[in-house]
């Protein structure tokens, strides 16, 4: 059974993990990247956190042809994972840290980037894990909702 959410994208059942190859595999199938990347958070974040080290485990599953938007998700995927590992004190799978998963041309991923005084905002915001792999995309994407509803209160 799949389930659609309210921007036509499909959600999974609560009996299967969203882990960060379902999400790649959801993207490279056509889905807006944010929506299996979400649900991969709030796997990651809300439903199972015990179990983090689980969801980003699987290499990922990359196809035989590879559009250069596909790249970029790709490399986004392999940063989020080391991202996420390094935040949460978890061990980081060999998969992720594979140098292949670089860009070739510096990623600036934020409204406003074709501006320099966003380029250097993103250049200075940015992670290590994304900029070594040349993603740069400021500090928020990840931002845990759920722990910063625990620190407001």
């Amino acid at each position: 059974m799949v389930l659609y959410n309210a921007l036509g994208g499909t959600m999974k059942l609560a009996t299967q993990l969203q882990t960060m190859n379902v999400s790649y595999k959801e993207i490279r199938a056509g889905e807006d990247p944010w929506i299996p990347l979400g649900n991969f958070m709030n796997d990651f974040f809300g439903n199972y956190p015990e179990r983090r080290e689980e969801l980003v485990r699987e290499p990922l599953e990359e196809p035989v042809e590879m559009t250069p938007d596909l790249w970029r998700w790709t490399v986004f995927c392999a940063a989020s994972v080391e991202y996420l590992c390094q935040k949460y004190d978890l061990p980081c799978p060999a998969w992720a840290m594979n140098p292949l998963y670089t860009l070739d041309e510096p990623w600036y991923y934020s409204l406003g980037s074709h501006k320099e005084s966003v380029r250097e905002r993103l250049r200075q915001q940015t992670p290590p894990a994304f900029t070594r792999r040349n993603i740069f995309c400021g500090s928020r994407m990840f931002v845990n909702k759920y722990e910063r509803s625990r620190a407001l209160v």
